[in-house]
């Protein structure tokens, strides 16, 4: 097992479909390694690589810089720029949560219930990694921290293939991960990015069945479409983040517009982002909440009603209510009550997170119940959709599904089971 990733690099002849399975290869190998290391163990690899991240910084972020511009002269949206763009305090943030990864406790071998037949075996239920995951990921350069410092601290390895917009970015920070993991006794093959940006390569890793274990891509609606399409590996997914508000009849005014601005305006360009406003009709306060986001450079596309609320909405299109706008643009709808409410968000959601603002505890736990996405809130930001919010450390992603796991994927999510069973000489009859 190597301590260096140099021998990683593809040769020139190399097929992507022969470079997968061998570094894919490499990677299992890696992960039993991973998988016998201790509690103390990783924690001390991820400290090292965390700390690994802070002194490579200037090499990062000049690298980012390059990403940027080049960003800016292909014509990438300011979603895009915005989740590309590293500064300092954003460097640090992803150094500070694989350091908060770190500290979580290892979910590896923790025991999820136990029972005793009345033959007198014993049988328990044992958290055990996945194995060796594959993440493909645009524009998001924290991601190959976050994924890395998740999948190790669950004993699995990673096989990271990042987006051409932020290749440079990703090489150094990947760079400086390993050169930390490797500092502490972890394999380089744990943590691997992908050498080259050929597309091919997706193709090739989306359809490496035995040797990739799981699919995570991150990214937007036309890579994620692609990959549940083409994987014959299993994916853990979400196509868009379409987050809905409703501002009940029983709001209250100063709350609402509050949460109203922090969910659509905060950072408009990640997947907790809010893209629909439901207004109540009854709600008295309609007017200020729009008018405040108006004022605050927020472009609104409405309904009729919403639209003679305040002459600067524009109206909006039958597509308006199924669009991630991931910039200032929001759709808003006038409807008649928490029933109105709830059939919209039905049609029109995409099961990431949608939120009620209410002073009525019947409508709150109504709408809890019967809300049917991976995130449900009452009267908080849909910009709380998020790992380090939820007290994860980070996350590789949130997932939609009903399989497996819903909301921010962190350790656990990356995670499966095995049954242990304990006898004392028993035969089946």
């Amino acid at each position: 097992m190597s301590t260096s990733p140099a021998a990683l690099a593809p040769s020139d002849s190399e097929a992507p479909a022969a470079l997968v399975e061998r570094l894919a290869r490499a990677g299992r190998t890696a992960q039993r390694a991973v998988a016998r290391l201790s509690d103390a163990a990783k924690a001390d690899a991820l400290r090292a690589a965390a700390a690994a991240l802070r002194v490579d910084a200037p090499k990062i972020l000049a690298a980012n810089a390059r990403d940027v511009a080049a960003g800016e002269a292909n014509g990438l949206t300011g979603a895009m720029l915005d989740r590309l763009r590293l500064n300092p305090d954003r460097l640090e943030s992803i150094a500070a949560a694989v350091d908060q990864v770190a500290a979580l406790p290892d979910p590896v071998g923790a025991v999820i219930d136990t029972a005793t037949r009345p033959n007198g075996l014993v049988l328990s239920r044992v958290r055990v990694p996945i194995g060796l995951i594959g993440i493909i990921y645009e524009s998001r350069p924290n991601v190959t921290a976050d994924a890395a410092a998740l999948c190790l601290r669950s004993g699995n390895a990673v096989l990271l293939r990042g987006g051409t917009e932020a290749v440079h970015s990703n090489r150094a920070i990947h760079a400086a991960l390993v050169q930390g993991l490797c500092s502490a006794g972890v394999p380089a093959e744990a943590v691997q990015l992908m050498p080259t940006q050929d597309r091919a390569a997706v193709g090739a890793m989306l359809t490496a069945a035995g040797l990739i274990d799981m699919i995570v891509p991150r990214g937007g609606k036309s890579l994620v479409a692609r990959v549940q399409a083409d994987a014959r590996v299993p994916v853990l997914a979400h196509l868009d983040g379409i987050c809905h508000t409703f501002i009940h009849a029983a709001a209250d005014p100063a709350m609402a517009q509050a949460i109203a601005l922090n969910a659509k305006l905060r950072r408009t360009g990640i997947c907790g982002a809010m893209e629909t406003l439901l207004l109540d009709a009854t709600f008295p306060a309609s007017g200020a909440v729009l008018g405040a986001l108006l004022d605050s450079g927020c472009e609104l596309r409405g309904d009729a009603r919403a639209c003679a609320l305040d002459s600067r909405i524009l109206p909006a299109t039958a597509n308006d209510w199924d669009t991630e706008y991931l910039e200032a643009i929001l759709s808003v709808a006038v409807v008649d009550g928490l029933d109105a409410a709830l059939a919209h968000i039905a049609a029109h959601s995409s099961a990431h997170t949608d939120a009620i603002v209410t002073a009525d505890p019947d409508a709150a736990e109504r709408f809890l119940a019967e809300v049917d996405s991976a995130i449900v809130m009452v009267n908080a930001s849909t910009q709380f959709a998020d790992g380090g919010e939820f007290g994860l450390g980070a996350e590789i992603g949130i997932a939609t599904g009903r399989l497996h796991a819903r909301g921010p994927v962190a350790l656990e999510g990356l995670t499966t089971y095995k049954w242990q069973v304990r006898g004392s000489g028993q035969v089946r009859p």
